[in-house]
């Protein structure tokens, strides 16, 4: 209550939030997006730091012993796992409401999810999390294992598009969270498995992989249903945001479909020829 009585209280702040956010906002919206529209230019910081710490990282441990961290890696994935399920469950759950009772065309431009009881604390969890999630690429360093560029390219413009379009609330942004949360769920509960030491089947990290894919070729999906409804006026977005997100998916879907190739289809085919 005193938070937003000291918001209240803050008529240049408000002011302030007003032109970063495009208009004008309720006080409990105020509270809900303030973190990041103070921060957003932070991610570029985060971004930069993550940078440095790769090629940096990389050089000092060059002559250096590789790390097992093989505990800390357990508790790391399994924590990040935990919560993109919850994530998953309660998004998926809003979403599965909206698109059973409205329809796929309110699915796609509600923006309800942004201020939904429930759904607004996930879709500002999940913007949150993307500068924790950097935190993946520590142990890879540390224990000196192969780092591929699309891992750290996937991290990086990951937080930046986030961060920058959570403040606008766009169309769409319950499908590319709530599929975001569902394949993280998987994935990191495969990592944290396979930290432990548990023998998963290679199929299951196929799988894994095919689900990225899909995910992306599902964004350029949203992506063009959005351009397409907000010619009407039916969905609140930007030609800028559906453009830099539609590049986003369309790399994604190009670099992840060159993983698979490279790490399933090139390497039976290798392996074949030896026996």
């Amino acid at each position: 209550m005193s938070l937003l009585m000291a918001w209240g209280n803050q008529d240049s702040t408000a002011d302030c939030f007003m032109d970063l956010m495009g208009g004008p906002l309720s006080i409990e919206e105020l509270v809900i997006h303030a973190p990041v529209a103070l921060n957003r230019k932070k991610s570029f910081l985060f971004s930069a730091l993550y940078a440095a710490f790769i090629f940096g990282g990389r050089h000092l441990m060059n002559k250096r012993a590789k790390f097992e961290l093989r505990k800390p890696l357990v508790l790391w994935s399994l924590s990040l796992a935990v919560f993109s399920i919850f994530g998953a469950v309660r998004t998926g759950a809003y979403m599965l409401y909206i698109l059973m009772t409205k329809g796929l065309k309110q699915s796609v431009c509600d923006q309800g999810f942004y201020i939904g009881p429930v759904s607004k604390f996930w879709a500002y969890a999940f913007v949150l999390s993307k500068a924790p999630e950097l935190g993946d690429t520590i142990f890879i360093i540390l224990r000196k294992q192969k780092l591929i560029f699309l891992h750290w390219y996937h991290h990086i413009t990951v937080l930046l598009y986030s961060w920058y379009s959570y403040k606008d609330m766009v169309a769409g942004g319950g499908w590319f969270m709530t599929m975001n949360y569902g394949v993280h769920a998987v994935m990191y509960s495969y990592y944290a498995l396979r930290a432990a030491g548990f023998r998963v089947s290679r199929k299951f990290a196929m799988f894994i992989t095919l689900s990225q894919i899909t995910q992306m070729l599902i964004g350029c999906v949203i992506n063009y249903l959005v351009f397409s409804w907000m010619q009407h006026g039916q969905c609140h977005s930007h030609v800028q945001n559906i453009i830099w997100s539609s590049l986003m998916y369309l790399s994604y879907f190009v670099l992840f479909c060159h993983f698979f190739f490279e790490a399933y289809i090139g390497k039976t085919r290798k392996e074949r020829k030896v026996d």
